[in-house]
């Protein structure tokens, strides 16, 4: 898929305030470390996380959603009506219906000629949801589009901890199927695109890369849809097969990506990949030979917040100036199923906050 007319004009953030350590987790699972004999520093050790944040309890995703998108629409200096369309694109939302996209666009004032609806693909959710915003722009039906979703840990990381402490058969060979519910955190993130006719930034999307490696599917499972509110889901991951499986999809696939982006490996200057922990990134780059200097990651304070892991540390990056006007950005997501979708991007400009 290339683009011609479609520029990634802002991003918005939001993070709760509320933060939880792997030693605090550590600490509530001290039945399970004592049962199993766990050296404590497990978690940390593992997985290069330290902390992650936590919304309050029976936070809904529309809320922070809207705070995430109101920011970004700030920044962007876009005048709502020319919003065609709005993706909620998060695995976690309010309801199983109507849409959590509803509820965000009411509360942005939204134009009733904007299209809205939600998408859910596990972590890739806000990746989906530029690609389909971008077509339309490319399409010429829309001017500009919004994309957000807001992740929520916290009833995955109660109810992994609960039931990890309840279950007295667990092993310390079955826990591992738990450790990455374990490294799971919340955070908010909003992405504006619009047709390059009315951005002011320039700053192109040139290129998106998908590729679906579905045959392994089953190695990271939740339980059925239970979305909403009251939701306390479990979720069971082969963490080390997925690891394997995901790294060769993405390397499977960066070849492809370079090629429809129009790039050499050298032309790559900065890197934002999924936020999944140290190992992962690690070996992702290192099989994609690509320089982890040039790599921006979050997962040591924010651990994974799933589908707005990647624009959460693409707007963190872009604050910290690891992204200069005139380089080339590879964002390259994985997410389990196992799906891939690579986005090629030339910064040209950062607008300042309002």
């Amino acid at each position: 898929m290339k683009y011609e007319q479609v520029c990634i004009e802002a991003l918005g953030y939001t993070l709760p305030e509320e933060v939880l350590t792997s030693d605090e987790i550590e600490e509530r699972l001290e039945p399970l470390y004592n049962r199993l004999r766990l050296p404590q520093g497990r978690l940390e050790l593992m997985t290069g996380i330290r902390e992650r944040r936590m919304w309050p309890p029976h936070t809904q995703p529309s809320g922070p959603s809207v705070r995430s998108a109101q920011r970004a629409l700030s920044i962007a200096g876009i005048d709502r009506g020319r919003i065609g369309a709005l993706v909620h694109g998060s695995v976690c939302r309010d309801y199983l219906e109507p849409a959590t996209a509803s509820g965000v666009h009411h509360h942005l004032g939204l134009d009733h000629a904007c299209l809205i609806y939600d998408v859910s693909n596990a972590c890739l959710g806000l990746l989906n949801g530029i690609v389909q915003v971008a077509n339309m722009i490319e399409l010429g039906q829309i001017e500009a589009g919004l994309v957000v979703g807001t992740e929520n840990a916290r009833p995955l990381v109660e109810t992994t901890i609960a039931a990890l402490n309840a279950d007295t058969s667990l092993t310390r060979e079955s826990v591992k199927l738990a450790l990455a519910s374990l490294t799971i955190g919340s955070g908010s993130a909003a992405i504006v695109l619009a047709h390059r006719a009315i951005s002011r930034t320039g700053n192109r999307l040139l290129a998106a890369t998908a590729r679906a490696h579905s045959a392994a599917h089953d190695l990271c499972q939740s339980d059925q849809d239970q979305a909403g509110g009251g939701m306390q889901p479990l979720m069971h991951t082969d963490s080390e097969r997925l690891m394997r499986e995901g790294i060769a999809a993405g390397a499977a696939t960066f070849g492809p990506f370079l090629t429809e982006a129009g790039w050499q490996r050298s032309d790559v200057d900065r890197t934002f990949c999924h936020q999944v922990g140290a190992a992962h990134r690690k070996l992702m780059l290192e099989s994609l030979e690509l320089d982890v200097a040039n790599d921006f990651a979050t997962f040591f304070t924010l651990g994974n917040t799933g589908a707005v892991a990647l624009p959460i540390t693409m707007a963190m990056g872009i604050e910290a100036g690891h992204l200069q006007p005139g380089q080339r950005a590879a964002l390259l997501g994985i997410g389990s199923g196992i799906n891939v979708l690579m986005l090629a991007i030339e910064w040209r400009k950062s607008l300042a906050k309002t």
